[in-house]
């Protein structure tokens, strides 16, 4: 018998039996009618016939939701089409799970919202100590089911990847195959699992490790160094972890630090996703999903919002408002908080103005122009916020009818345009097209960056104004996403660009390896190329922060895995100090290690001090508090809500007594437009040397620091050696080297920042 399965809920691409000698006679070897392009599904890729035969006493079950797929066997028996499949499954299953438990093979379970299958397949290791793939029933509340896979199995021969851990069949209509099969099987047949660790495109930027089409070929690429060890910092700082407020011992970040960012006031916002657990609570009763964080008191603020910001974009708005765009769906157990998908949200602070402290996340109810989780925003010289990228469901990424390759304009105050125009560096990298790096160069366009792929962008006029190469090594985007950087911008060099990306991954697994190499590059010289060199150690997640004094911090991450809940371990604990003005080579050394693993979704970010504060790490679905070893996917990393303090070199040993004191600013309210304004401040005697810094830190998340530059201005006035200083500071020439927004104006003298103090730049 061969069956038709309708369009809804879900349909079956192919049921692969054992050979004709299996002892169940409604089980044969079928023959898959070719699919149309629309149908192809990611999970089974025919290389050559349609008939796919299995050898004996080796089935296979293999599925994916594609609307109208009718499987003949080869026999001429009439097709009866069946307008409720689950029966026919469940018969399946039923039929296989004796045979499953003898054969060399991994199984693979299809199930939707309606099918609780927690016993349908025993948890048992066959023969040759392979073990079965378990589905689970989700909590009773949610629509999702759950594949867990106990041990790693990846095919030895055929370009195949491993099931994810803890991978969400969704009810969305999205039922997913995930499958593996074990020899003996033909040739003719790859499976592919419908996953980022197997699926890539056909550009240039979509082949290597982790990628269905293999390694790369063609035209000769620049090799990406491997790790290359860094000395140890003569001055490497120092880490210690901030112990919580007296008034409140019992509580630290008070939620997880998915996105962060330092607010005019000198306090950290943190912003989370909606959990069945933190540190704080709400009036109503519900957890406190995003947290104001005091650095001096360490007093903290349980703050309300009305929806989902999991894995949102956000930017300073020109006015000094914090802004929040995108999210993902409400939960059941928390019916107050409603859809992110494609929300804005605004938090109001101010340096002035202490009535705003504490004050929630507005919501006014404006809408982007069309659902965004994982989008990036940039802040154009014009006020606009440029706003990219994102998933339109959370569905497969593989899928593109569930991606959003566009972006939109946001005018300065947070309200679409309204359209949703395509951008092709996103649409040609999809998967890897999430949460993409950009930086607003000093002509007013756009450096792009998305997977490997990198370009010259004019929002303008809407079009590419070059392509640049390459970035050579894995990919530096989510799911694997690196740090990038846009280095300080000064006169000296005409304010051009330059930028530098290091770390990344080949694929959304455990099992992934991490790239070391970083990539460095001027987009607007006369021939871009990226300069290579590399980390003492591979690293995904790693973040890069601007000091003061011109250098780059690069902290958290993974030596091994990715970015998901559970896909990541041996946790990357040092600190790397980068010096961009030294010769390639001599640019990384080593700081001090910290004994706090900081995983998915952690954050770091500049305070007003000069230190660098760390927080975050919750990679699990729901917080962890406890780790448990041995499951599927790993809790071995909880949900982490300690605070880290990292305190760079310069204010390490003797200079942490050699600060600025006293900074006085003649104004506030500042023009990029090279206007001047005066800087009052005592130094410390013997001082040689005096360093201006117009510093903007961004919104935090997810390793990617959006809108994050920094511009040394030009001064005059000063005298060497003087204790009382007056300088007159000049602000950049125009709005593309400094966009609107608030500020922070330090002072370095020998490289000592003086304690910061916000400005707005109109």
């Amino acid at each position: 018998m061969a069956y038709a399965f309708g369009a809804d809920p879900w349909s079956v691409t192919s049921i692969l039996s054992p050979s004709d000698e299996a002892t169940s006679p409604s089980l044969r070897n079928f023959n898959l009618e070719q699919p149309t392009p629309q149908m192809v599904p990611a999970a089974l890729h025919m290389v050559e016939p349609s008939v796919i035969p299995t050898a004996k006493s080796t089935p296979v079950l293999a599925a994916r939701a594609t609307a109208g797929v009718v499987i003949r066997p080869l026999t001429a028996e009439p097709v009866v089409s069946l307008a409720a499949p689950l029966p026919l499954l469940r018969q399946i299953l039923r039929l296989l799970v004796p045979t499953v438990v003898a054969a060399p093979l991994l199984l693979v379970l299809l199930a939707t919202r309606t099918v609780p299958m927690e016993a349908a397949v025993p948890r048992t290791d066959t023969a040759e100590n392979r073990p079965i793939i378990v589905v689970q029933d989700a909590r009773a509340d949610a629509q999702t089911l759950l594949v867990e896979e106990e041990e790693e199995q990846v095919h030895p021969t055929l370009p195949v990847r491993r099931l994810p851990h803890h991978r969400s069949l969704s009810s969305e209509n999205q039922p997913m195959l995930l499958g593996l099969a074990h020899p003996p099987l033909t040739a003719h047949v790859v499976l592919q699992m419908a996953t980022l660790s197997a699926f890539c495109g056909s550009t240039t930027a979509h082949c290597g490790t982790g990628c269905q089409s293999g390694p790369c070929s063609g035209a000769p690429v620049q090799p990406a160094p491997g790790p290359s060890p860094a000395p140890v910092n003569p001055n490497p700082g120092s880490l210690a972890t901030h112990a919580p407020s007296s008034q409140n011992p019992l509580v630290q970040a008070g939620v997880p630090a998915m996105h962060a960012g330092l607010l005019p006031n000198g306090k950290v916002v943190f912003l989370d996703k909606v959990e069945n657990y933190t540190q704080l609570k709400l009036p109503n009763g519900q957890y406190a999903y995003s947290a104001e964080y005091d650095p001096n008191t360490r007093a903290v603020v349980p703050l309300s919002y009305k929806t989902n910001a999991f894995c949102s974009g956000g930017a300073f708005l020109a006015d000094g408002r914090f802004v929040s765009i995108g999210g993902n769906a409400p939960l059941d157990f928390d019916p107050t908080v409603g859809n992110g998908f494609n929300a804005v949200r605004y938090l109001s602070r101010s340096a002035s103005d202490a009535s705003l402290n504490g004050q929630s996340w507005s919501e006014p109810g404006n809408k982007i122009a069309s659902p965004r989780w994982y989008a990036s925003v940039q802040t154009m010289p014009d006020g606009t916020l440029f706003v990219a990228s994102g998933s339109k469901n959370g569905l497969d990424p593989t899928n593109p009818d569930n991606n959003n390759p566009t972006y939109e304009i946001l005018n300065a105050v947070g309200i679409t345009s309204g359209n949703n125009i395509p951008l092709e560096i996103l649409n040609k990298n999809q998967p890897y097209y999430m949460y993409p790096f950009v930086h607003l160069l000093n002509n007013g366009q756009l450096f792009i960056q998305v997977a490997k792929s990198a370009e010259i962008f004019n929002v303008g006029t809407n079009a590419v104004v070059k392509a640049l190469p390459d970035l050579p090594g894995d990919f530096r985007t989510y799911p694997n996403t690196g740090g990038s950087v846009l280095l300080p911008l000064s006169s000296a060099n005409g304010y051009a660009p330059d930028i530098v990306i290091c770390g990344g991954g080949a694929y959304q697994d455990i099992t992934s390896p991490t790239d070391p190499s970083c990539g460095r590059i001027q987009p607007l010289g006369a021939n871009p190329t990226w300069q290579m060199e590399s980390m003492p150690e591979g690293r995904g997640m790693v973040e890069g922060t601007l000091l003061p004094d011109g250098s780059v911090i690069w902290v958290n991450g993974c030596n091994t895995g990715a970015q998901g809940f559970g896909v990541a371990k041996n946790p990357t604990l040092e600190v790397l100090i980068y010096d961009p003005a030294k010769p390639v080579g001599q640019r990384f050394t080593t700081g001090p290690t910290s004994g706090i693993a900081r995983l998915y979704h952690s954050v770091a970010l500049l305070l007003l001090d000069g230190t660098l504060m760390i927080a975050g790490s919750n990679p699990v679905e729901q917080p962890v508090l406890t780790p448990v070893p041995n499951r599927v996917p790993s809790e071995d990393f909880v949900t982490e809500f300690r605070v880290e303090i990292y305190t760079p070199p310069y204010l390490s040993g003797a200079n942490a007594n050699k600060r600025p004191t006293g900074m006085t600013l003649s104004s506030k309210s500042l023009k990029a437009d090279g206007s001047t304004f005066t800087v009052k401040f005592t130094a410390p005697t013997g001082n040689k040397a005096v360093k201006v810094a117009l510093y903007h830190g961004g919104f935090v998340t997810h390793s990617v620091h959006m809108n994050h530059r920094m511009i040394f201005l030009d001064t005059t006035g000063y005298a060497a050696g003087a204790t009382a200083q007056t300088l007159t500071v000049k602000m950049p020439p125009n709005r593309n080297v400094a966009q609107p927004g608030p500020y922070v104006v330090y002072v370095t003298v020998d490289g000592v920042p003086a304690v910061g103090q916000f400005v707005s730049v109109a």
